[in-house]
């Protein structure tokens, strides 16, 4: 098997998840089938191989039950996400592993969630859920874009860490200013924004040692996990796993 977390590996129940295959590059097709080969050993994985038509058959065999969950694989992003959100706003809580073996979440991953102090205490609140369903102990950091030595220096870096400390009290997290290397250790992990999370994802798992578990989508009444179009078969791999998880 894979390497897993044990959180994950103690929680794996064998179930039936499908995976989207999009040939967006000559080695999707590759990397989708390995992993679903590589995740047979403890789920029953369908590959969804239907051209354009992919992410609206992902979204039917799911929203019907056909499956238990859905990995989205190298399935389209934005047209994906275009089909779910005519009918829910789904939010994403990334499952991540440091270098060092710590899981942690982050949110938000998508590059336009995350923008109000509002939409960070949803992103909180669906955090501590999916921490629950993975018996991770976690707390929250909340991130800013510098630390309070920094004030004055930028318009952009104040408001940064008014939304932080804002966020923090009203959730009580805790915020650590631009601290990420310190923050990881709390659980759950608040970016400024979805850019800077989705860049703290990409820093992580394909410049550093970590590894990614997928990012979970919230606020939908269906198991659905999303991934980067561009993980390896080991990455899609786990992110079958945490489907069959959560």
């Amino acid at each position: 098997m894979i390497y897993l977390h044990e959180l994950i590996r103690e929680r794996l129940k064998r179930k039936k998840v499908a995976i989207g295959l999009y040939r967006f590059d000559e080695t999707s097709e590759a990397r989708v089938l390995r992993a679903a080969e590589i995740a047979g050993e403890f789920a029953d994985v369908v590959v969804i191989d239907e051209g354009e038509k992919t992410e609206e058959v992902l979204y039917r065999l799911v929203r019907e039950g056909e499956v238990h969950a859905v990995v989205r694989g190298t399935a389209r992003a934005s047209k994906f996400l275009q089909i779910i959100r005519k009918e829910y706003s789904p939010k994403r809580v990334a499952v991540l592993e440091t270098a060092d073996r710590k899981l942690f979440l982050l949110a938000p991953v998508g590059v336009d969630e995350g923008k109000t102090v509002k939409e960070k205490l949803e992103l909180i609140k669906h955090a501590r859920g999916v921490a629950e369903r993975l018996g991770l102990e976690a707390r929250v950091a909340v991130l800013a874009g510098g630390r309070y030595g920094d004030v004055g220096r930028s318009k952009e870096v104040d408001e940064s860490l008014a939304m932080a400390e804002l966020t923090a009290r009203l959730s009580g997290g805790e915020n650590f200013e631009i601290r990420l290397e310190d923050a990881v250790s709390s659980g759950i992990v608040i970016a400024p924004d979805g850019i800077s999370g989705n860049l703290i994802f990409r820093s992580l798992c394909y410049l550093g040692a970590g590894r990614e578990y997928g990012a979970v989508y919230c606020g939908l009444p269906f198991r659905i996990v999303d991934t980067s179009r561009s993980q390896s078969a080991e990455g899609f791999a786990r992110a079958i796993a945490l489907a069959t998880v959560i």
